[in-house]
C-alpha cells in the first residue's frame, strides 16, 4: 500500500481502487477508528470513480502515533489535508461513512475551499450535535418485524435505549445493522473486532473534539453540494435524524435507500452505486 507522512511524521497508508478516469474520490472510514478494509469497493463504486481509501492513524496498515491524543477527531483533520496535498489535488470529492462523517464535516468546516462535493453515508451526528432519540431508533427497525430474529433483537434494543443494556445486548442487535442478516453480513460483522483500534476509538470523541455550534455555522456557508444517504432501517443513523442533518447545508439532498441498514453498499450494491454515482457525476 502507498503511504504518506502526517505532519507529526506518522506514516499513513491508503488503498487505490479502480482505474476510472477523472479525479479520485477520497473515502473516509468510520468505526470509529476501524481499518478501511470493511468498506471493500463500496459495492462496485470503483467502476465509476477511482477510490482513494485511507487507513486512519493506528488502524490497518497505518502507523501508530507517539501521542495517543492525536487520535482525536479534530486532530485527524490535518491527516486528511496531508493526503490531499500528497495526491496533488486542489480540491477533493469527499465520501465518508458513519463516524467518518464527523471527520469529513470537520474537514469541510476547516477547509471549505478544498471540498468540491461531500457525500455522507449513514453518517454519525456527533460533530453537529443532532440528538437521536430512542424512539427514532426503534421506529427505524420496526420495518424488520417479519424477520425470524426480530423479537429478541428488538427486546435488546428496547433495553439499550432505556439504559438497561447488558453484556449481550450489543451482539443481539447486530442484525439491525444490515438490510439482510445473511452469511455475508455475519462475516462482515464478525471481522469488525479485528479491524478496530479500541484505544483510538476511545480518544476519537474525547473532550474538545467537537464544537457543534461552530461546525454548524461553518457548514451553513459551505458552497459544495452535499448528499446524505440514509438506510431506511438504520437504527444508528435513522432517516428522521438525517432529515434534520440535511437542513444544516446550503445545497444538500437526502436519499433514503429502501430496506438498507447501516452498510447500504452491502445491502443493495446496485441501488447504492446508482445513487452515489449520479450525485458524483
Amino acid at each position: 500500500m502507498p503511504t504518506y507522512p502526517a505532519l507529526d511524521g506518522t506514516p499513513l497508508a491508503y488503498r487505490v481502487l479502480g482505474d476510472a478516469a477523472g479525479a479520485p474520490l477520497l473515502c473516509l472510514p468510520g468505526g470509529p477508528m476501524q481499518a478501511s478494509a470493511y468498506l471493500g469497493d463500496l459495492g462496485g463504486l470503483d467502476a465509476h470513480r477511482r477510490l482513494v481509501v485511507p487507513d486512519l492513524r493506528g488502524t490497518g496498515a497505518s502507523g501508530v502515533p507517539e501521542d495517543p491524543a492525536g487520535y482525536r477527531c479534530d486532530r485527524l483533520v490535518e491527516d486528511v489535508e496531508a493526503l490531499r496535498e500528497h495526491l496533488g489535488l486542489e480540491t477533493v470529492d469527499l465520501l465518508a461513512h458513519s463516524a467518518g462523517a464527523n471527520l469529513a464535516v470537520l474537514y469541510a468546516a476547516r477547509h471549505p475551499e478544498r471540498v468540491s462535493r461531500l457525500t455522507l453515508i449513514t453518517p454519525s451526528v456527533f460533530a453537529v450535535g443532532i440528538q437521536i432519540t430512542g424512539e427514532q431508533r426503534l421506529e427505524a427497525v420496526r420495518v424488520r418485524r417479519d424477520e425470524p430474529w426480530f423479537g429478541p433483537a428488538y427486546e435488546a434494543l428496547e433495553g439499550i435505549v432505556a439504559g438497561r443494556a447488558t453484556a449481550d445486548s450489543w451482539q443481539a442487535i447486530a442484525p439491525f445493522m444490515y438490510g439482510r442478516w445473511d452469511d455475508a453480513a455475519r462475516a462482515h460483522q464478525a471481522a469488525e473486532a479485528g479491524q478496530k483500534n479500541q484505544e483510538a476509538a476511545a480518544a476519537y470523541g474525547a473532550e474538545g473534539a467537537f464544537d457543534p455550534q461552530a461546525t454548524r455555522a461553518a457548514l451553513a456557508e459551505l458552497a459544495a453540494p452535499v448528499l446524505l444517504l440514509a438506510g431506511e432501517a438504520d437504527m444508528a443513523a435513522p432517516p428522521q435524524a438525517l432529515a434534520e442533518y440535511v437542513g444544516l447545508f446550503a445545497d444538500a439532498e437526502l436519499t433514503v435507500q429502501p430496506g438498507a441498514g447501516h452498510f447500504p453498499w452491502l445491502d443493495d450494491p446496485e441501488r447504492f452505486v446508482a445513487a452515489t454515482a449520479r450525485f458524483l457525476a
